[in-house]
């Protein structure tokens, strides 16, 4: 491990200069890659440089045990390397997840669908109560959402909607999020008191660049409509809407959020290669060893991940086995624990899966 770390402080070295050229802003996608390269190895360097320190301390006491005459200093000294011991192994640790090698995608912005599955109005309801789950997560985290297509209903829920979410370390941080989302109370809805489940499901796509999926424009069938809202009323008295299918695959996208035909077009693009670019993803997935897979799962949107247990105050990740009894705090967007939790699993997955 310290071969590999003193490559990586070679590296940071470089970093740094390459950081300090003017030159630098010149290029904005390498300036942006450099200075996420430069952010991840900071991380490694401030635990090396502890481990180093730690190594000196613990050569330090180690010494005044074996020079120290005193008895009672021998014993203060034995203590204080025992301390030392247990934190260098806890660096240690620390250090073998960050060294796992990061996935290029962590980085990337992300398209997030939100659908609601069974349960008719309540699921739609608790669609709206996903989205404003990770709104305001987002706000903690100074990320920016911007809403690509809704399909609400009257209640105030979705019945879809299709949002991006921009900033740092986006899909790292979401990635485990796929999946359905089992909810369980009693309805706003429901006079009887009953308890009732319902299901909505999450897709969390990392954002494609055009260099990422060319698309080639022959293969595009692009029809334009007038929006409308709920229930079927006009929002709008121009053909503003735009339906994207993708003739090759047949994928469909919509968008009608904008009163420009043109920048409901963009956005549609914008979800249609984020599908590609997942389908492509699916397709070299499968053809991997099995083995590769995490115990957190695939991402399979089909796959049931995590259970909303209202009246318990209960949110249970059913991957990692994770039960939390906070479950107010977690649907107004405090997150932080749930996915640190998920992101842990699927470092330690890979640790014993490498050779």
């Amino acid at each position: 491990m310290i071969a590999k770390l003193e490559k990586i402080a070679a590296r940071f070295r470089e970093l740094e200069e390459l950081i300090a050229d003017p030159n630098l802003v010149k290029d904005l996608k390498r300036y942006k890659e450099i200075n996420q390269e430069h952010a991840h190895l900071s991380e490694i360097m401030e635990l090396y440089r502890r481990l180093t320190s730690l190594n000196n301390q613990i050569d330090d006491a180690e010494a005044l045990i074996q020079a120290e005459a005193d008895h009672d200093m021998r014993e203060m000294a034995r203590e204080e390397l025992h301390r030392l011991e247990e934190e260098k192994e806890e660096t240690e640790d620390e250090l073998k997840l960050l060294l796992i090698p990061r996935d290029p995608r962590d980085a990337k912005n992300i398209i997030m669908e939100i659908r609601a599955g069974t349960g008719g109005d309540e699921a739609a309801l608790f669609a709206a109560d996903l989205f404003r789950m990770y709104s305001r997560f987002a706000e903690v985290k100074r990320w920016t959402i911007e809403i690509i297509s809704a399909n609400e209903i009257g209640l105030g829920g979705f019945k879809e909607i299709i949002f991006s979410v921009s900033g740092k370390e986006v899909f790292g941080n979401l990635r485990y999020e796929s999946g359905v989302h089992r909810v369980q109370r009693v309805p706003a809805t429901e006079s009887g008191g009953r308890l009732h489940t319902s299901a909505v499901t999450v897709a969390v796509l990392p954002e494609a660049e055009e260099a990422d999926i060319q698309i080639d424009p022959e293969d595009l069938k692009i029809d334009v409509y007038r929006s409308s809202g709920p229930g079927g009323q006009s929002v709008n008295t121009t053909d503003s809407a735009v339906r994207v299918t993708h003739i090759p695959t047949g994928l469909v996208v919509t968008c009608q959020d904008e009163k420009s035909q043109h920048k409901n077009k963009a956005k549609a693009l914008r979800v249609l290669r984020a599908r590609l670019l997942e389908q492509e993803e699916e397709k070299q997935h499968r053809e991997r060893d099995a083995a590769r897979k995490t115990q957190i799962g695939s991402g399979d949107r089909s796959e049931r991940i995590r259970t909303y247990n209202f009246p318990q105050n209960r949110l249970t990740d059913h991957r990692i086995g994770l039960t939390l009894y906070r479950l107010e705090s977690i649907i107004q967007g405090d997150l932080e624990e749930v996915l640190s939790a998920l992101k842990l699993s699927a470092r330690e997955e890979h640790m014993k899966q490498s050779p």
